[in-house]
């Protein structure tokens, strides 16, 4: 009987050992990628592992990952937004912004700074608050409030990364807003498969189109 116990209590400080010494912040085979992101393993870990494109399309931080940053393990993840209905572009004036992947902060920026100037003599005021780069900078949603309307670069990369694959939420029905501006002349992207091959292509400033909002993890 007292053998017995022994052989008890040791099994049991075996046990609390193994539990205690069990890191989940290193990468787990047995378990979802998803999994190992939300116990904190490292991107870079992960993607040394499974590669990026395990990645793509997965639902994560309030979006589905569409870009992977291999230098800094940084993601991209975006999700439609068109429930608030067509949304306007605002004013119109002159600006180029970047159509690089991952620029959309800051072409969000520089579009919602050109509205608060008077654009009168070279363009429009829309006259409002009301207009989709406003609404996304101030917006509060599935606890995050720092999305931002991706550049054009990154509508394409959403397009091969997330819808072509038959993930995410985006509305084949709708044109969406990209953040990218060449002059007067903003760009705009369908994802249905028959329209322009996933590529973002020039719109107008002055009609209204669908929301689709992204963040940076």
């Amino acid at each position: 009987m007292k053998n017995h116990i022994i052989y008890l209590l040791l099994s049991l400080f075996i046990v609390s050992c193994s539990n205690d010494e069990i890191d989940l912040t290193v990468y787990n085979s047995e378990i979802s990628a998803i999994e190992n992101l939300n116990n904190g393993v490292p991107v870079l870990d992960i993607i040394a592992e499974i590669g990026i494109s395990p990645l793509y399309g997965l639902e994560y931080g309030g979006g589905f990952i569409f870009h992977v940053n291999e230098t800094d393990g940084s993601l991209l993840v975006a999700t439609d937004y068109s429930e608030i209905g067509d949304v306007a572009w605002g004013d119109v004036f002159d600006l180029d912004t970047s159509p690089e992947i991952g620029s959309g902060p800051e072409n969000t920026e520089q579009i919602i700074i050109g509205n608060l100037n008077d654009n009168s003599v070279n363009g429009t005021e829309f006259g409002s608050d009301n207009y989709a780069f406003k609404i996304v900078s101030d917006l509060e949603y599935r606890d995050f409030n720092d999305w931002f309307i991706p550049s054009s670069g990154s509508m394409k990369a959403i397009y091969d990364n997330v819808h072509s694959l038959g993930f995410g939420n985006f509305d084949e029905t709708l044109i969406y807003w990209s953040s990218t501006k060449e002059g007067y002349f903003p760009y705009v992207m369908a994802f249905n498969f028959n329209s322009w091959g996933g590529e973002a292509f020039p719109g107008s400033c002055l009609v209204v189109n669908g929301v689709l909002i992204a963040r940076k993890i």
